[in-house]
């Protein structure tokens, strides 16, 4: 398994509440590879703006890899999700999804994420379930064509009206009906939906749908600050055969980096107990 965190490109133009490392993207991919991460996860509101050879440049400088496109920074500082009542403002969110998966694919990255991006639901909660797989299934096949997967992500009731457990999810994976498209799951969010730190894992890697981890205590603090088992959850993983990756998506404290430093010893010694 491999070790990344999520970090703002340098476009959105406010701090979104789960980014790290402070300063500019130059400085914040040096502080990664310092820290001991194996790669980021980018949070973009511009995925066409993006200077591809400047930050492939910088990667490889560094030695880190692009995890994930994450589409978290869409819905927060943009207010675009792929489900939203101005269909103007949908339509131009289904164009930067695309543009993600562009972008994921030309950076080398495992997956574009897709959580609160989503939206909620517009009226008909069926109707709107309806539109979202079609929307996803259309943007799997463009991954698929890229060599990218499209990672959906159960959210907490307070943040999302529909699809809040790694079961729901999974269900509703039939009706997008397409294999390029699986599921995120995020330890903070299934802490308050879930009744198990483990159980979702197996479930969802028992139907070959773990495309990607996202880790944050159930205080959404840096793990080990909190009540959740990481041990535990990295050797289902581990048992189930997952070995993408573990990304950093977490409250910013007590400060951006020392945030990432404290996940990042964490896990390291969590995953070097567990080999």
């Amino acid at each position: 398994m491999l070790l990344s965190l999520a970090i703002q490109t340098p476009e959105v133009p406010v701090p979104v509440p789960i980014a790290l490392l402070a300063g500019g993207l130059e400085e914040k991919l040096a502080k990664a590879a310092a820290i001991g991460y194996d790669g980021v996860e980018l949070i973009t509101i511009d995925p066409a703006g993006v200077n591809r050879p400047a930050l492939r440049s910088l990667l490889a400088e560094h030695r880190l890899q692009v995890s994930a496109i994450a589409s978290g920074g869409m819905a927060f500082a943009a207010k675009l999700t792929l489900l939203h009542a101005d269909p103007a403002a949908a339509a131009l969110a289904r164009r930067r999804l695309d543009e993600m998966v562009d972008l994921s694919s030309d950076l080398g990255a495992a997956v574009v994420t897709v959580g609160s991006f989503r939206g909620r639901v517009i009226g008909d909660p069926e109707h709107s379930m309806q539109e979202l797989a079609a929307v996803l299934r259309h943007a799997g096949q463009r991954a698929a064509a890229r060599g990218v997967r499209l990672a959906l992500e159960p959210l907490n009731r307070y943040e999302a009206d529909l699809l809040n457990t790694a079961a729901e999810t999974l269900a509703f994976l039939v009706q997008v009906d397409h294999p390029a498209v699986g599921l995120l799951l995020d330890s903070y969010h299934l802490n308050i939906e879930e009744s198990s730190w483990t159980a979702p894992y197996r479930q969802v890697m028992a139907a070959g749908k773990l495309f990607y981890v996202h880790l944050g205590d159930n205080n959404r603090l840096a793990p080990g600050e909190g009540l959740i088992d990481f041990p535990a959850i990295l050797r289902t993983l581990r048992e189930g055969g997952y070995d993408g990756w573990l990304s950093a998506e977490l409250l910013p404290l007590p400060d951006l980096d020392t945030a990432a430093r404290r996940t990042a010893q964490a896990m390291r010694k969590w995953m070097s107990e567990i080999q």
